[in-house]
């Protein structure tokens, strides 16, 4: 994500500031214009210094300090962009529910940061009652003495659950311990779940679902009984050669889901990087490697390649300082060729909806990847 700045005195200010600690100026995010901007009054609406020829007002839900994003003063809708995919939220005069909401929030709106800077297709479930977007934030039972099943993190058609416990560090913490995993975070949480929203919008119905099966496997395979095996044998012992982590062997879906939150971590990653204009170069014994600069636009770049090549090092350098602080790396992930074909599927799936291409079968040089990969990267063993 890109560093903001207050128009009104180029104060740094954060994605989820509301108001300049310089010049103490409200601030809201103009979301067709992807910039946060500083805010004067106007009328019993706000005047954006980003956009000075319209007037603008909150989402209804900067009331309880959960967005900051703004909506046309002209537009019915009482709701952002982003908050108007919610279908459920907590009981927020709670107030611990109220306080996980709003970390819950931050994240979802850093999400869709992403999903609306990479043009990607989102409909609401008033647009499609049945394939629509929509999120579910649900406590859990046994935290109000109810009985019932256990609230599960999950994906049904478009509806994403999560259980808000997940906004708890320590219980986040307990569940990352228990299911042995590298990262556990509520963006990641996000980035996993819109992945299978999106399988059903850019690959379910299209051509390129060959080419998805060629890499992923064949989603075919019955789902819950992969899911029973994984969490009975775990994954094959040379899973790290062909998947970036250990759940993604458990199904081709849970695959590519977890290929495309690392495609959005990358993306993210490097736009923020490129704000600093992040200059590497690793001093080896062997003599310095060549520089590499990130001063480009990943989310604009048609260049996987150039992505990746930028990804490494910094990932060694961030790596090397958390380690330094005596914290673990902050990316334990290796991408090997294989991973690195399931990256460039998904790139082109992108690449392909914001060129109103949703058809398009895929490029030259993804179809030479995956000719190259066909015999080497096996489908999950169930």
């Amino acid at each position: 994500m890109k560093i903001f700045q207050c128009q009104a005195c180029d104060q740094p200010v954060s994605f989820e500031s509301s108001r300049c600690e310089s010049c103490e100026r409200r601030l809201g995010y103009v979301v067709g214009l992807h910039e946060m901007s500083a805010l004067e009054p106007s009328g019993g609406a706000w005047h954006a210094y980003a956009d000075p020829g319209r007037k603008y007002r909150f989402c209804a839900n900067a009331d309880e300090g959960a967005c900051n994003w703004l909506v046309p003063d002209e537009a019915p809708d009482r709701f952002c962009t982003c908050c108007r995919h919610n279908r459920v939220v907590p009981d927020l005069t709670i107030a611990w529910n109220l306080t996980r909401w709003r970390q819950i929030e931050a994240a979802k709106h850093r999400l869709f940061y992403s999903l609306l800077r990479l043009d990607l297709p989102l409909t609401t479930r008033d647009e499609d009652p049945v394939n629509g977007l929509a999120f579910d934030f649900l406590v859990d039972p046994a935290e109000s003495y109810r009985v019932g099943p256990p609230v599960l993190t999950g994906h049904d058609n478009g509806l994403i659950t999560l259980n808000i416990a997940e906004a708890d560090d320590v219980e986040r913490e307990r569940r990352r311990m228990l299911f042995g995993e590298h990262y556990r975070t509520l963006l990641g949480h996000f980035r996993h779940e819109i992945a299978h929203y999106f399988w059903n919008v850019l690959v379910g119905e299209d051509r390129s679902l060959w080419s998805f099966r060629a890499l992923f496997g064949d989603e075919r395979l019955d789902y819950g009984s992969a899911l029973q095996r994984h969490y009975a044998y775990g994954p094959p012992p040379d899973w790290s050669e062909a998947y970036v982590s250990a759940y993604a062997t458990s199904h081709p879906w849970e695959d590519f889901a977890e290929t495309w939150a690392h495609y959005l971590h990358i993306v993210d990653t490097l736009e923020t990087a490129s704000t600093f204009a992040l200059h590497l170069r690793p001093q080896l014994r062997q003599g310095p490697d060549a520089p590499v600069t990130i001063d480009f636009d990943p989310y604009r770049s048609a260049d996987l390649g150039r992505m990746i090549e930028a990804w490494l090092p910094l990932t060694y350098a961030i790596n090397s300082l958390s380690r330094s602080m005596g914290q673990p790396a902050l990316y334990p992930f290796k991408l090997t060729p294989p991973v690195i074909a399931k990256l460039a599927f998904i790139h082109e799936r992108i690449d392909a909806a914001r060129a109103g291409g949703a058809g398009h079968a895929g490029s030259d040089v993804l179809k030479a990847v995956i000719t190259g990969l066909r015999g080497q990267v096996a489908a999950p063993t169930l």
